[in-house]
């Protein structure tokens, strides 16, 4: 059964630790050889300076900081602002994670994730309390636990640090996705309506889009979206459909036992011919060969 924490200032590798602090000015901590966990922050009101190694930026509402391990940190209340509420969680990453946090890496292990868009706001706040209830998650079976959500909570393993690691990655995947790295273009320099498309895209490969229907969803007609987006991702809005189609194709068979019609239609292809054509231009084999050669290498 989880066990809970007033206080853990080096947590231990193995701890997943959840947390809610509003803190007045004045409080900061300081570890000068890091710690053996991760760290991410998400800072709901008020204002954080979070430095660690040579990286160092001041926080506000909607931005996102996470930590590696083993550097020298230090976080506290900033200068001139008289509060800061925000939640925490010390762990240890999932390996799929580093993909989202790459862009927004600034060395030393500092990720900083500024400027989350306010739509997002409460769902990341709702996903981080969750993962506050179930680091205290037990069997139904076993008596119920307590409610007493401010005190930080601590889950070594088991189910519980599954949930929590559940929902530190749909908060983690939320702001990633939404954010603009620094360095990323600006508007003028790139086109949000291009962004959107992309978007849509990837979230629904299998969906039966067209030019006109993507430029419907970003208010653009075909032929200046076609324009866009050319110029920005040098392919057309139907080649980055089939390529998406294709790999989603890829990944359904690498991870499931569908036959490859089921997979050709779950991807979007309108036949199982043409879909083998477009999968063995991007992979240089046919679907079948493709799922063998996976099999036969596992």
């Amino acid at each position: 059964m989880p066990v809970i924490a007033e206080d853990m200032s080096i947590p231990a590798a193995e701890l997943t630790i959840v947390g809610h602090y509003d803190k007045p000015a004045g409080y900061g901590t300081r570890r000068p050889a890091g710690s053996p966990s991760w760290l991410l922050m998400w800072t709901q009101a008020g204002a954080g300076l979070v430095a660690q190694g040579g990286a160092s930026y001041e926080v506000g509402t909607g931005d996102m900081v996470v930590l590696g391990s083993g550097v020298a940190q230090h976080y506290r209340v900033a200068p001139g602002a008289g509060w800061w509420r925000f939640w925490w969680v010390h762990f240890q990453p999932r390996a799929s994670w580093a993909v989202w946090l790459g862009p927004y890496a600034r060395g030393d292990g500092y990720h900083f994730v500024p400027r989350v868009p306010e739509a997002l706001h409460e769902r990341i706040d709702q996903a981080l309390g969750r993962a506050l209830r179930d680091a205290r998650w037990v069997p139904p079976a076993a008596p119920a636990p307590g409610r007493d959500m401010p005190t930080p909570a601590v889950v070594v393993a088991g189910p519980a640090r599954e949930l929590v690691l559940g929902a530190v990655e749909e908060a983690l995947v939320l702001a990633t996705a939404s954010a603009r790295p620094e360095g990323a273009r600006q508007s003028g320099e790139g086109d949000e309506r291009v962004r959107r498309v992309l978007a849509l895209i990837a979230a629904e490969p299998g969906a039966p889009h067209s030019v006109a229907s993507l430029a419907r969803a970003v208010a653009l007609s075909p032929s200046r979206l076609a324009h866009l987006f050319a110029a920005e991702t040098g392919q057309s809005p139907m080649q980055a459909v089939r390529l998406a189609r294709v790999r989603h194709a890829a990944s359904l068979l690498e991870v499931t036992d569908m036959d490859v019609g089921q997979v050709a239609a779950a991807s979007g292809f309108v036949s199982p011919f043409h879909f083998s054509r477009a999968f063995k231009r991007e992979y240089g084999l046919p679907p079948r060969d493709y799922r063998a050669r996976l099999r036969a290498e596992s």
